[in-house]
């Protein structure tokens, strides 16, 4: 089973890029993040012509996810559980008896701002949200934007980036404290010393510096992770005509 996500940075920009990627990698399931559009303008059609099924969240201009499988899933639930937010950031569905969590996590702008604030708290009910979800279907997977760089190696420049938004102290707490729930961050279990990158700065030619951040992650439960056992990160789509300017992230189990 191949898993997968990407922050698309807008679907109806990047719709043929995915669909190539698809045909391309085949996966059984992509997250996607950064629809940027209405719930009623999702190209649904476009998936089911290639046979895939969608699931998804839209919000006009700002956030949204999808959830995108070979075969059909159940349950879909949308939002993160007793947790009232206008913005659509989570998304949750059951493919192949396994729990998906897609998730577009908070940036926070900048440490102590209203808005990091509001990302603290955003984690909290998400938290709260895994718990229901892992008590409930047992096996899950955590996957999306998470914008969170876990560790100093994720980092291009950590002396650059120390005590800033993406690499605090405390979203770095809010990133481990859904490990210890019983998940494990795959692609650096897999690559323990590995310094990778999923995100690169549109300015600066942040891409062609190599300047880039590891945010987008895939958790695994303990059993999944038994089972990994090969990944990849797609620079060859972050380096396309008008890219997206995060990379697709997979993960492969037995």
């Amino acid at each position: 089973m191949k898993i997968a996500t990407w922050n698309v940075n807008s679907l109806n920009v990047r719709l043929e890029q995915v669909i190539e990627w698809l045909n391309k990698y085949k996966p059984d399931v992509l997250a996607l993040q950064e629809l940027k559009q209405e719930q009623n303008k999702f190209p649904v059609n476009e998936f089911e012509k290639i046979n895939y099924h969608a699931a998804w969240f839209g919000q006009k201009t700002y956030n949204g996810v999808a959830l995108i499988a070979k075969n059909e899933m159940t349950d879909i639930k949308y939002g993160i559980t007793d947790f009232d937010d206008e913005q659509r950031r989570v998304i949750s569905a059951t493919y192949n008896n396994i729990r998906f969590i897609c998730v577009y996590c908070v940036n926070g702008e900048a440490v102590g701002s209203e808005k990091f604030i509001y990302k603290q708290k955003w984690f909290d009910a998400l938290n709260k949200h895994i718990i229901y979800e892992k008590n409930k279907y047992g096996n899950c997977v955590i996957l999306g934007d998470f914008n969170i760089a876990p560790a100093d190696i994720d980092v291009y420049d950590p002396q650059k980036w120390q005590g800033k938004i993406l690499c605090s102290d405390i979203e770095r707490e809010c990133f481990n404290n859904i490990l210890t729930l019983g998940f494990f961050d795959g692609i650096r279990e897999l690559a323990p010393q590995e310094q990778l990158f999923t995100w690169w700065d549109y300015r600066m030619n942040g891409f062609k510096r190599n300047l880039g951040m590891r945010i987008d992650h895939i958790l695994l439960t303990p059993q999944l992770m038994s089972r990994a056992n090969k990944f990849g990160i797609d620079t060859n789509a972050r380096a396309a005509e008008r890219p997206s300017d995060h990379a697709p992230v997979w993960i492969e189990c037995d």
